[in-house]
């Protein structure tokens, strides 16, 4: 909810103030700093990070057209797994942008990169898989790019190491058991 503001705002506004993007570019979503952001030391909760980084992929997806696309299909993103790096942090009131991009497609995601960035230096750095969602179950990535209309460019190819990552961090699917054993 402490996005919730934000979040409305750029509902409302980034189709009509901003340029349409292709969803294979990259969007720049220009951000600052609020209060609501920081923590106790001054500077962005490392958790705040993951969900300001949400805005960023909402402005690509209304930014392409794509939110309208999936809000009419019954569609929605739900995150699957993600890792964040952080370099540098965010101070109050100090000016930077979301990059956010897809940078390639399994069987099972979608997967975005972010950076958090200030004057041309990445801060912070993160890796998303996202699924889409409907009433039905997954919505593979087939209808996907037939909803679209278009397949990704052929120079998008999934990092390796990610496929690792995802192979060896993912949770069992949720028709399989996956017991909790730390406790006695």
């Amino acid at each position: 909810m402490h996005l919730i503001f934000r979040t409305l705002l750029l509902l409302l506004t980034a189709r009509r103030r901003r340029p349409k993007l292709d969803l294979f570019e990259t969007s720049s979503l220009p951000m600052r700093v609020l209060p609501t952001d920081l923590d106790f030391a001054n500077h962005v909760n490392n958790g705040m990070y993951l969900s300001l980084m949400d805005l960023g992929r909402f402005d690509l997806m209304i930014r392409s057209g794509f939110w309208k696309l999936m809000r009419r299909k019954g569609w929605g993103p739900v995150i699957s797994n993600e890792t964040i790096s952080f370099r540098k942090s965010l101070e109050p009131w100090q000016r930077y942008s979301i990059e956010t991009k897809i940078i390639g497609f399994d069987d099972r995601a979608i997967y975005f990169e972010q950076r958090m960035v200030v004057d041309g230096e990445i801060y912070a750095s993160a890796f998303i898989a996202t699924r889409m969602l409907s009433k039905k179950g997954p919505v593979t990535n087939e209808e996907i790019f037939e909803a679209v209309g278009r397949r990704p460019p052929e120079d998008l190819v999934l990092p390796e190491w990610i496929a690792d990552w995802r192979a060896n961090v993912a949770l069992p699917g949720t028709r399989r058991p996956a017991p909790h054993a730390w406790a006695a």
